[in-house]
């Protein structure tokens, strides 16, 4: 089933919050990735490579709250009113495609629609009504 999560950004203090979050709503992390962890991600300071780059927490409703830090070397610092987007889990990558191309049609691509090297097809963009938004289809673990 379709379904839109929030994806909250922040300025190195992701850790700290989504402990915080965790420690609220209860629950485990599902994911949580660093960006030293990615490709070229050595490439980065000691403090970036620490940073998180994605981390995953079921909500009791059955939806998942997502954050990440933002990088002041790629990306400048997250600001306030623009420290959020919403995350679309689509079911196949057609209704990714398909939703991808809709929403971003008249904005601004961020982040083609691609396979990625953590398995998913995934995109960004910010729609043309300045709403950030993130679209992924998670492939089958068995046909990564």
């Amino acid at each position: 089933m379709l379904s839109i999560n929030p994806y909250l950004l922040f300025d190195g203090t992701c850790e700290v919050a989504m402990n915080h979050y965790k420690s609220v709503f209860g629950g485990e992390f599902t994911t949580i990735n660093r960006y030293g962890d990615m490709p070229d991600g050595n490439k980065l300071s000691a403090e970036e490579q620490n940073h998180i780059m994605h981390v995953a927490l079921p909500m009791p409703d059955g939806s998942t709250l997502f954050a990440s830090d933002g990088l002041a070397s790629q990306n400048g610092h997250v600001k306030t009113g623009d420290n959020f987007q919403l995350s679309i889990a689509a079911e196949s990558e057609a209704e990714a495609t398909q939703l991808f191309n809709a929403l971003s049609e008249g904005g601004t691509i961020e982040m083609p629609l691609a396979k990625t090297f953590w398995g998913s097809y995934f995109g960004m963009f910010m729609d043309k009504f300045h709403i950030s938004w993130m679209i992924n289809y998670d492939y089958p673990k068995e046909t990564v």
